[in-house]
């Protein structure tokens, strides 16, 4: 097993992952983990970053859609097996942290809060059990965003 980084968003690092290096190198991912933040979901709807350490569920709904995007390309446009690591901030509220695991379940995928950052590898074991999980479940073919015959233009549509 091989786990890489590619990158920040599923709009950048990942879709130049897939889409190039995957393509030249015949690299196949088994799966992902889209790490997002519930401070940067609330930035990404609307509070300011004076107010970011306060409980904001109506911000989180609001920037959620962000990274429900980035889950659906994972999952809809590559065709991968996805888990949501939520990297914990001590600021997240135990509010806020259900509310973002409702959401990424309501999309059939699962979100885990990550600490790692605080607790070391312990942190992180919770998060690994669930890629374990997604490896462990039948392997789905990893599909690019276009074609390699595409014309430009739609490439850049499809992207």
């Amino acid at each position: 097993m091989v786990v890489t980084e590619a990158g920040f968003g599923a709009d950048l690092g990942a879709e130049k992952f897939i889409d190039i290096k995957c393509r030249i190198s015949g690299l196949r991912p088994d799966a992902v983990v889209l790490v997002a933040t519930v401070r940067a979901l609330k930035y990404q709807g609307g509070v300011a970053v004076a107010e970011l350490e306060r409980e904001n569920l109506a911000a989180l709904q609001a920037g959620f859609v962000n990274l429900e995007r980035h889950l659906r390309n994972v999952r809809e446009v590559f065709g991968l097996p996805c888990v949501v690591a939520i990297n914990h901030r001590s600021s997240d509220t135990a509010a806020e942290i259900a509310q973002l695991q409702g959401q990424v379940a309501a999309l059939g995928a699962q979100a885990v809060v990550a600490r790692h950052w605080a607790e070391g590898g312990a942190g992180a074991e919770d998060l690994a059990r669930a890629v374990m999980a997604l490896l462990a479940q039948p392997a789905t073919p990893m599909r690019m965003a276009y074609a390699d015959g595409d014309s430009l233009w739609e490439k850049v549509r499809q992207v």
